[in-house]
Parts: C-alpha cells; structure tokens; sequence
C-alpha cells in the first residue's frame, strides 16, 4: 500500500455463518495487513463476534441484530465518536441502520454496501434511496450480481463493481486423493462425493441425498462437511433412505482443506440466494471435479464441460447422472479439476480481491460525495 492507511468499519447484523461472515473477516485481515485501520460493527451473540478475535480483526459489540431504534442510536453514537473514511455495510439490517445512522453526520464515511447473494431487491422508493443514494457505493460478489441490480432495479452501473470474495491458494491446494482419505479414516479404494456448506435448505443437501441414495455405486461414501439449521431434517433424510453406514457428517470443521482433498467429487446444489459460493473455489483449488447449478453468479466460475459439470437445480437424477459419469470418468475428471485450478489461481486468489476492495475503498475516501466533501477520517 503507497497510499496513507484509511480508517475502515465492517458491520454485520447477521448473526449465522457461512460464506458471507468468511468473507467480512478475510477481507478485514486482510486490510490490516495493508497497514489500515480496521474495526467490525456486530452483535455480541454473532458467531463472527467471536471469530473476530480469533484471527486479530477488533470488533465491537453493538445491538445491531435488529431494525429498531436501539440499534440505530447505537450506531450513530459509536459512528460519531469513532470517525472513519470508509464503512462497509454486508446484510439488510446494518445497512439501513448504517444509512440512518450517517444522516446528518459530519465528517460521514463512505457508505459501501456489499451484495453476497443474488435475492431480489424490492423495487420501491425506500430501497432506492439505501441503494443510490444513502450508500456511495456497491460492491456485487459476482458479475451476474451486479447485471441484475442494473436490470431488475436500474441502478446506475457506475455505482456497482462485481468484486468476487479471494481465497487462500497455499491453503486450499490439490494433495493425494488416497493419502487424504487415509488421513480421514476412509477406505482410499472407495469413491467420495462430499459437499461443504451451512445446511441450509437452499444449498440442496436433500437433492444431493436422493441423488446419492440411487447411485450405481454402492460403496461410494457421501461427505457432508457443515451444520446449521437443517441439521435435524438431513439426519432424518439419511435415516428414511437407509444410508446412515455410508454418509458422515463431521459438522463444522476448523480446517476443510483435509476433506476437500478427499473428495472424488464435490457437488453444490444450491437452487437460490447465491453469489460466487467459496465452497466451490476452495474445492476447485483443491483440484477436486465439481458439479453445481446455475444460481447466482456460479456460472462465472462453473463452465459446463470446461471447467466443471453443471444441473438444473432441484434436479436430483441429473446430479446423480452426472456424479456418476465423474466417477466413471476419471480423465474427464481430472481435465475439467486442471482448467478449473488454473481460473481460481488466475482470477479468484485472495490477494486480487484484496487490492481491488482497497482500490475502491481509497477511491472513494478521496472523491468527494455529491453534494458536501467527505472529510478524511480525525485517526486516518
């Protein structure tokens, strides 16, 4: 970085996890490694409270779970009393709480709103002035994300750039399939499907069951990597189909590396609400063959026959037909996990996200707001 540090707050109401909350945390280290100021807005009941801490990003306890008054105000105070350049808000809640919060407010921050997933938003009067007007700027974690908020609710495309989340490529990198799988306690003889997301309904573990449940291979080995919500109706899923001897499911796991080298095959069945899933990245950077849908912006990184295989969501005979041509298909395999790798490492590595958020984020502390200039930040 060349530029003076800027003044960066996050906030986040959400209070699960999954992709979303990985990638305000990865974002935020990795600001501070740059040598800027960072601080993360977020409820002290949210898993990413917690997780802030762990990976050395300071965040601070607000009641900002909800849309109410309290929350508001405690916004506002902290905004007032804390300045900064630039604030990042990442779900619904803190960001109409951000806008309200910043009405009025001299010096105000940038206001950046990140979109994660591809959920309409309402076309109203309210909405537009959040999305247009409120906030300085947009950023989509996919192409597709941003052509739909210039279709569907005709934004001006200048103020949206499609700015995918990074990973970390010397974290998740191919390894030996059988020595991994030894490592796990699994037969290196037997083929494995596996999926790693927060079992939500929409990510489609239920489809990926029933696709599994009517495999030609019947000592193949289903992972499903994750917990959340729909723990209980997976478990119960497993049980009706008589498959308890041939799923795991391990839940969250600190380090998924191991599981996805596993992997003959990973699936994401997802049919709604998502962006550029880094599940599918870091599977692909693993150099494992994937399967997925055509939801949200997955086909910016899923090319049919290229660089991935892909299905119609809900459709668990065509995710089965084209597991089961993986597995009878190793070369095939093995060509679209090459082409696959070669698009993570040229277009998805943590350090391109990082430098384009900074871009971004330093272009607007220093371009002054329509209508007032925005004041550099009192601890910039």
């Amino acid at each position: 970085m060349t530029a003076a540090p800027l003044s960066i707050v996050h906030s986040e109401s959400s209070c699960g996890w999954g992709g979303q909350e990985i990638r305000v945390l990865e974002e935020a280290s990795g600001m501070l490694e740059r040598g800027h100021r960072v601080s993360l807005l977020c409820p002290r009941q949210a898993r990413i409270f917690e997780e802030a801490s762990r990976r050395g990003v300071p965040a601070v306890a607000l009641p900002i779970a909800r849309k109410n008054l309290v929350g508001l105000f405690a916004m506002r105070d902290w905004l007032a009393r804390a300045r900064c350049d630039v604030l990042n808000s990442h779900s619904s809640t803190d960001s109409w709480l951000a806008a309200l919060a910043l009405v009025g407010l001299r010096p105000r921050p940038a206001l950046v709103r990140t979109r994660h997933i591809s959920t309409a938003i309402p076309d109203n009067l309210a909405t537009r002035w959040l999305y247009q007007s409120a906030t300085r700027h947009i950023v989509t974690t996919g192409e597709r994300l941003r052509l739909q908020l210039i279709r569907d609710n005709r934004y001006r495309p200048e103020s949206i750039d499609s700015v995918p989340t990074g990973i970390d490529l010397g974290r998740y990198a191919p390894a030996d399939r059988a020595q991994a799988k030894v490592r796990l306690g699994l037969d290196p003889a037997q083929a494995c499907i596996g999926i790693v997301a927060t079992l939500r309904s929409w990510k489609g573990h239920r489809f990926l069951l029933e696709a599994f449940a009517a495999l030609k291979q019947p000592d193949a080995r289903l992972l499903i990597v994750g917990d959340g919500p729909m723990r209980e109706q997976l478990q119960q899923q497993v049980a009706q189909l008589g498959l308890a001897q041939r799923v795991m499911m391990p839940g969250n796991q600190a380090e998924v590396t191991p599981w996805l080298q596993a992997l003959d095959v990973f699936a994401l069945p997802s049919y709604a609400n998502e962006g550029v899933p880094q599940a599918l990245m870091q599977a692909m950077a693993a150099g494992v063959p994937v399967i997925s849908t055509p939801v949200g912006s997955i086909e910016e990184l899923v090319r049919h026959g290229e660089t991935g295989l892909m299905v119609p969501p809900r459709d668990a005979d065509a995710l089965r037909a084209e597991i089961e041509h993986l597995l009878a298909e190793p070369a095939l395999g093995q060509r679209l996990a090459q082409a696959a790798l070669a698009l993570v490492r040229k277009r998805y590595s943590r350090e391109r996200m990082l430098e384009r958020m900074e871009a971004i984020f330093l272009r607007l502390a220093a371009t002054p707001a329509a209508g007032g200039v925005i004041e550099r930040g009192a601890n910039s």
